[in-house]
């Protein structure tokens, strides 16, 4: 675990201010945002009312969140460790490994693994049900229950809002924080093309990703909160067209799991253009203040890379989400509590 004392150029005085995080989805690159988490426990002015999580952003929300409630700052930084070290740990016994030249050359994608071109060749042409008993054991839900007490999660401090994609009605279910189980933390990373659906309360659930990567409403309608730090791990913009058609697969993903969000963040735009000073929930939209940590490299990452957990891997992505953290801290931290650090404008451009 690696720790620092340097808060940038926060001064160190700083009065606390309640924030809200919105964490999204994206594999194992959801490391990333365990390392933005553990560079945002170090800033003693930062307090965290909520978190809103979707997929491997819902794995660190309540992963957090547990840590908070048993032991503090120094709690969650070491269950987000725990959490990532056992999910190494459990990767190693994948199907889905590098292959000898890629790990020669320290290439982290999986393009090039027989495993992998197997699995998604036959995604195209076979549901999980029936290839059932093959790949329905998913050792996340081990590593959920030992790492979390849910009973404890559900009283604890942290509000929690994690999305699941109802199967049947095509609609987002926001679950909070007494609700959460390790089914609920399933549903929201469950991928329809690797395993069935979660079943909670009579209803299939798939990914979260979605209905919402991350939900944004309920920070905004259940938290007294008004900055929302938004860790973003899927590209919104890519310069070139994809060619391939692995490659447009993937940027379909990524664009089908950026709308709802894109969706969200457009209506608060509008929100500060238009809304009505008499209108109290308007009113609450126009006045969030959005702040994004995000990182120029999670670009250059390769989709299938989203499976690999190798813990080389995950301490980089990790780092990586440090450093852009500390790079928010340096350019917008005194942006927080003030104003909005994001440009909403260029959402509403061709609007």
């Amino acid at each position: 675990m690696t720790t620092t004392d340097d808060t940038a150029d926060i001064p160190p005085d700083r009065a606390p201010l309640w924030v809200d995080l919105a964490l999204q989805g994206g594999g194992s690159h959801g490391a990333f945002a365990w390392g933005a988490l553990d560079r945002l426990l170090d800033y003693p002015w930062i307090e965290v009312e909520a978190i809103s999580g979707t997929s491997a952003g819902a794995m660190n929300a309540a992963v957090f969140a547990h840590g908070m409630t048993a032991g503090g700052r120094d709690g969650a930084r070491k269950a987000l460790h725990d959490f990532w070290r056992a999910v190494s740990r459990a990767a190693k016994v994948s199907p889905f490994q590098r292959t000898p030249i890629d790990r020669m050359f320290g290439n982290y994608t999986l393009d090039n693994s027989p495993m992998y071109i197997a699995a998604d060749l036959m995604a195209r042409f076979v549901s999980p049900a029936a290839m059932s008993g093959v790949f329905s054991w998913n050792p996340l839900r081990d590593i959920l229950n030992e790492t979390i007490d849910f009973k404890a999660l559900a009283e604890g401090p942290i509000k929690l809002f994690i999305t699941a994609t109802n199967v049947r009605t095509g609609r987002g279910r926001v679950f909070r924080r007494e609700e959460i189980t390790a089914d609920v933390l399933l549903a929201s990373a469950c991928l329809p093309t690797m395993y069935e659906p979660v079943w909670i309360d009579g209803e299939a659930y798939w990914d979260g990703g979605y209905a919402g990567n991350p939900s944004i409403a309920p920070l905004v309608r259940e938290c007294q909160s008004r900055d929302t730090f938004l860790v973003q791990i899927n590209p919104v913009t890519r310069q070139e067209v994809p060619r391939h058609a692995r490659d447009i697969l993937n940027r379909v993903n990524e664009v089908s799991f950026n709308a709802t969000l894109l969706k969200e963040l457009k209506m608060i735009a509008l929100m500060r253009q238009v809304v009505d000073p008499g209108n109290t929930e308007g009113r609450q939209w126009a006045e969030m203040r959005l702040h994004r940590i995000a990182s120029d490299m999670m670009v250059e990452l390769s989709a299938s890379s989203k499976l690999n957990a190798e813990w080389g891997f995950l301490r980089m992505l990790r780092d990586e989400g440090r450093k852009a953290a500390d790079a928010f801290a340096t350019e917008h931290g005194a942006d927080v509590g003030v104003r909005s650090s994001f440009d909403f404008e260029s959402l509403l451009e061709g609007v």
